[in-house]
């Protein structure tokens, strides 16, 4: 075998990639392992003779549960369909290194990530991106250039590289970055409120690193590639040019009829027509297909950099009409209907106790989530048709940067007890939909009395580049959003950045286009902002009547068992008869969740009875629970009974205690002993 190893620091840790002994069968196959996490990446390729009008491109991360020294939790002791976060990087890997294929190239690409080994101070996301630019690198795909992959965090105000995540549980920021030598590729941040100047600091200090990882590869290569195959895309300009001569009218008319059906019905008479001219070239489907896509992108990029005009006539910083409704379901706990142009998402609230948390299984143990966003981007909302199948990347992804977006302004348990699930239902997109799910979920919340820091809102924001020219447009389309260069998703308050995303379609952008369109993103992020809070400024005061009323309060540790009684049998007495449920912790914290309050109110009572301790002195109403000849028992609260001697019940002296007392009888006592054993001893006189 013959094997090739390269090492090289990144921060604090030392990344060593190494290739040759492993799936040698692969087109290229590397390992990475940076302290004692350990990332494999395979690279795959098929090619087919028929032409494609798209790139098969396919990428998978994987974490085994192995490589954390654990088993699978549940019944089936093996992993089975990806986990949410596995979905989340392999979307990170793919929207870092699709970019870096030349136009035009079909073959069918896996890139197949495993982590073998996990170490909780280097996340296996990161090395997993350096591991998949390293084995393209080393393939003989024709990858046109080398990217790097880092996280920053931001702890005490200042930047740490690739931080464990102990370290990460402590900063303020969560940013991934990927780029090549001389630009910026794609961005994935969370924060808890950063400032758009310090932002750009974070990137700016992440691309310095990545120029270096970008280096260190390129040493690898020189190692261990493979020679590269040589493609040379189609040359098309000749029909592309034709077309735009003939069509450009027609295309430009088209594009700029404002409703999205009737422009797609305008847009497939012109295509026709194109088709009809182009049949007689002797060009296949696909190609005449991808003619008039890339037509398309020629004119309309055109039409912004050399005309100033947007297709459907908006300034280029302008922001589509906005319309808000809340309060529409009169069962839901709080709802939103947010439409902005032809992008439309109905959020919906519902609100539950702990026991309804989010369990995520990790290689370290499991977490609770208590805040969910689920997404949902059914056909119709497109004017398609299709299967309702399980959410695809896509829709995880969106559904995540929605709920980063909100996550950092949403109270802690503390001070709102309750587990919150928002569901974005998108019913119309014609552009951003993440973006009007960020402020539909924030109206929503608001509507249904979820106490937040402050409303948060969302834009999506593009690029038309040529050269050094280039415009930053606010609020993009779907059509301008595939036409453009960029596709960068800002989320905020007022003050600061919550969740950042950025995705290119060429090879990187410069801190100057970054600077204004972070500018230019705040100007509408503010706009839509005034636009919320016309209708809704501050968090309702109250949840829904149909809400559970969430009451919480807390007892003594020892009292706990008191509670739960023998086999649980008090608990599930006080949650039938009281209808609620009732959730308890180590410390005695006891969480009482009721859809009616009253009957809420009388279970804590019922609770405190029993956790109650009897005071001497204290006269209580009991009842006599069983008699004796020398005395009776009195149930005074709860759990706690007293001993009321015959000698107790009267000043004067009572020969036959049946003649003055009954049993199931009430009676006024006062407690004049408690003993060491805890006995009490109770009396009818001075009462």
């Amino acid at each position: 075998m013959s094997t090739h190893k390269h090492s090289f620091v990144i921060g604090q840790h030392t990344l060593t990639l190494e290739t040759g002994h492993i799936a040698r069968q692969a087109e290229a196959a590397v390992i990475g392992q940076m302290g004692e996490t350990i990332v494999m990446a395979t690279v795959a390729r098929r090619t087919s003779s028929e032409p494609r009008d798209f790139f098969p491109l396919v990428t998978s991360h994987s974490e085994p549960q192995f490589a954390g020294g654990k088993l699978p939790g549940g019944y089936i002791k093996r992993e089975t369909k990806p986990s949410e976060r596995e979905v989340l990087v392999s979307r990170l890997i793919d929207r870092s290194i699709r970019p870096m294929f030349p136009k035009g190239y079909d073959d069918e690409v896996n890139v197949y990530c495993k982590t073998l080994s996990y170490d909780p101070m280097v996340d296996p996301d990161v090395v997993s991106m350096v591991c998949a630019s390293a084995a393209l690198a080393i393939s003989p795909l024709p990858f046109t250039s080398t990217i790097g992959a880092v996280r920053v965090g931001l702890v005490d105000d200042e930047f740490v590289l690739n931080p464990s995540q102990e370290v990460q549980a402590n900063s303020s920021l969560d940013l991934v970055v990927t780029g090549t030598d001389s630009a910026i590729v794609m961005v994935e941040a969370g924060s808890n409120g950063l400032g758009e100047a310090k932002m750009l600091d974070a990137i700016d200090f992440a691309h310095s690193e990545i120029k270096n990882i970008c280096e260190e590869i390129n040493k690898f290569q020189s190692l261990a590639g493979k020679e590269k195959i040589a493609f040379t895309a189609e040359d098309k300009s000749e029909h592309i040019s034709f077309v735009c001569d003939k069509f450009e009218k027609d295309i430009l008319s088209a594009f700029q009829v404002l409703d999205k059906g009737e422009r797609k019905a305008a847009l497939r008479e012109v295509s026709a027509a194109i088709k009809t001219e182009l049949e007689s070239k002797e060009l296949s489907p696909s190609a005449i297909d991808d003619i008039i896509d890339q037509t398309n992108k020629k004119l309309v990029r055109q039409l912004m950099l050399r005309d100033s005009k947007r297709i459907d006539g908006r300034d280029f910083d302008q922001v589509r009409p906005i319309a808000i409704k809340t309060k529409t379901l009169p069962r839901a706990h709080g709802d939103s209907l947010f439409t902005r142009g032809q992008t439309q998402a109905y959020v919906i609230l519902t609100l539950g106790s702990e026991r309804d948390a989010q369990s995520v299984d990790h290689y370290i143990g499991e977490d609770k989530q208590r805040f969910m966003l689920h997404y949902n981007f059914p056909p119709y909302c497109v004017g398609e048709t299709g299967m309702l199948l399980a959410p695809k990347r896509r829709e995880i992804g969106h559904g995540r940067l929605a709920r980063r977006a909100l996550e950092p302004m949403v109270p802690n348990e503390a001070e709102f007890p309750y587990v919150i699930r928002l569901v974005s239902e998108i019913t119309e997109s014609n552009g951003s939909s993440s973006m009007a799910s960020v402020c539909g979920g924030s109206l929503a919340m608001m509507s249904g009395g979820v106490p937040m820091k402050a409303p948060v809102a969302g834009i999506a924001m593009g690029l038309v580049v040529e050269g050094s020219d280039y415009k930053i447009l606010s609020d993009i389309s779907g059509d301008e959003d595939h036409f453009g260069h960029m596709d960068f998703k800002v989320a905020g308050t007022r003050d600061a950045i919550t969740a950042l995303q950025m995705d290119i379609k060429t090879n990187g952008i410069t801190r100057e286009i970054l600077t204004n369109a972070l500018d230019q993103a705040k100007a509408g992020r503010l706009h839509i902002l005034d636009e919320m809070d016309a209708h809704i400024a501050t968090p309702n005061e109250d949840v829904s009547l149909y809400a559970p009323r969430m009451i919480s309060f807390k007892i003594h540790p020892d009292k706990i068992r008191d509670v739960i009684g023998k086999g649980g049998a008090t608990i599930r007495e006080i949650t039938e008869k009281f209808d609620v449920s009732i959730d308890i912790t180590d410390d005695g914290t006891v969480k009482v969740n009721a859809v009616d309050a009253e009957k809420g109110k009388a279970a804590i009572e019922h609770i405190k009875q029993i956790t109650a301790d009897v005071e001497l002195g204290k006269i209580y109403e009991g009842k006599i629970i069983k008699m004796m000849d020398f005395g009776a028992v009195v149930s005074l609260i709860p759990g706690k009974d007293g001993f009321l001697h015959i000698s107790q019940i009267a000043n004067e002296r009572i020969e036959n205690i049946h003649d003055v007392l009954s049993e199931g009888q009430l009676i006024s006592v006062k407690v004049i002993e408690i003993d060491r054993q805890n006995r009490v001893k109770v009396s009818m006189k001075d009462t």
